[in-house]
């Protein structure tokens, strides 16, 4: 078996030979380093990649494995964190000029939980500064590219891991989510990814955006997302926000299809105004969810202005991001993030204390309109990928990343479980992804239903970033 075979295969394949002794943890990380090799010069997922400490893990997993004794179904499978978490014995320059680039003495939860299942850290891959955007550059390591068109931006703020992801360079992903920093550039790259219901990955040094904040993985297949949440989805006391009652498999229902779910297909949530080519891919994809046995009915589901709501909170955060800066440093953030800092000082106690009101009542009536239906979907994202060192779409005339991306942060108000799901692409070869929603501690039926499309529609990879000429 070649590296490039191994190098395309899931965390359930390479499981299956180690078991079997017909291949090892270290043919996976070489075939895994040697993809990040052949690749990331032309899409700059990873920032920093951890040879020495890679090739040890791997070494000591295929003893486990050799002995009969693995440690969890992931030990041995190359994995990649964000570069906003902290690994001990790697850097977390979390896009930041203003952050050190001396490796970190403690394992953040996720980090802490995959090293103990006997994952092999590869290394970390690229964020803006600080996560504060859905777009992946900074001042630090650059712009990360889209591999489907390098030219192009792969969303963010996990825009690193989703790329990643896309290259299978690594299996499993690491992700974070605070407006949808795991669904945009999910659906930007072709990939799936799942940000499970608040608290239930817990997340330690808690984000600024603490209670926005969801951890979780980006992967090619529903059961490798489900593999690696039995693992880094357990309470950690260190989260002070930290919920307990995860299911004891998060693939338990993988395979119970979609019969007796009843879906609510909301194209627009009330006001999204959405690329027609991304409209049709969604319609076709509520379509085939129906033909696959699910109950699939088109609804108006208004949520009124939440955008003015999420703003307060996430201008609010970077505010004090800034404020925790000295004058020197303050000079060397992401400009763009210090005015979003700028408008929160024009805020006022008063201003936070309605948005946390109007949150509650966003939550509640979702809550409330997931007691009819299961599940809710919408687009992922409402504009196509665009081009790299922008914040919008150029000529949009919009300000703000929250205005074409409209259908991923109502879920982070709302913290209820949510997941894009890639359904096609457009005439120009651009992914295409829906988003699956559902009630808090749903994760299982979220799940459930995207492996159920995916089964029936399997998704496609780029083999080699496309450089366009």
């Amino acid at each position: 078996m070649s590296d490039t075979d191994l190098g395309n295969m899931d965390a359930g394949q390479l499981k299956a030979l180690y078991e079997a002794g017909r291949a090892s943890p270290r043919e996976a990380t070489r075939a895994a380093l040697e993809r990040i090799e052949r690749f990331n010069g032309a899409v700059n997922a990873y920032v920093f990649v951890d040879h020495e400490g890679a090739e040890a893990a791997a070494a000591a997993s295929e003893r486990r494995w050799q002995q009969g004794r693995p440690l969890s179904e992931i030990d041995g499978i190359p994995v990649s964190l964000k570069d906003l978490t902290e690994a001990a014995g790697m850097p977390a320059s979390k896009g930041s000029l203003t952050r050190s680039s001396e490796p970190c003495r403690h394992d953040a939860p996720p980090a802490r939980m995959l090293r103990e299942a006997g994952a092999v850290f590869l290394g970390k891959t690229n964020t803006p500064e600080f996560g504060w955007k859905a777009i992946t550059d900074n001042q630090v390591f650059g712009a990360t590219a889209n591999p489907w068109d390098t030219r192009l931006t792969p969303g963010g703020s996990s825009g690193g891991a989703a790329v990643a992801a896309a290259l299978n360079m690594g299996v499993l992903h690491q992700g974070g989510d605070s407006g949808g920093s795991i669904r945009i550039p999910a659906a930007f790259t072709g990939t799936f990814g799942f940000k499970p219901t608040f608290g239930w990955v817990p997340e330690w040094p808690r984000s600024k955006a603490a209670t926005l904040s969801h951890l979780g993985p980006l992967t090619r297949t529903v059961p490798d997302a489900a593999r690696m949440l039995n693992v880094m989805g357990r309470y950690d006391y260190r989260d002070p926000y930290a919920l307990r009652g995860q299911p004891d498999d998060w693939g338990q229902d993988l395979e119970r299809g979609l019969d007796g779910l009843t879906i609510a297909f909301a194209p627009t949530l009330g006001r999204g105004v959405v690329d027609p080519e991304i409209a049709h891919g969604v319609e076709q994809a509520a379509r085939h969810l129906a033909s696959l046995g699910a109950v699939v009915e088109e609804v108006e589901l208004d949520l009124g202005s939440p955008i003015e709501v999420f703003n307060t909170i996430w201008f609010t955060a970077s505010l004090a991001v800034y404020r925790e800066h000295d004058e020197r440093d303050r000079q060397r953030l992401d400009p763009g993030m210090v005015a979003d800092a700028m408008r929160a000082e024009r805020m006022s106690a008063l201003d936070m204390f309605y948005a946390i009101e109007a949150r509650a009542r966003l939550t509640e009536r979702l809550e409330h309109f997931n007691q009819r239906y299961h599940l809710v979907m919408t687009p992922s994202v409402a504009v196509p990928p665009f081009p790299l060192h922008h914040d919008v779409p150029p000529g949009s005339g919009m300000r703000d990343w929250e205005e074409w991306s409209p259908f991923s942060y109502p879920f982070n108000l709302s913290q209820q479980p949510a997941a894009s799901v890639p359904c096609g692409f457009t005439r120009a070869g651009l992914p295409i992804g829906f988003q699956l929603a559902g009630g808090k501690h749903d994760d299982v039926r979220v799940l459930r239903a995207a492996h159920a499309y995916l089964g029936a529609y399997p998704p496609r990879f780029p083999e080699t970033p496309r450089v366009p000429a």
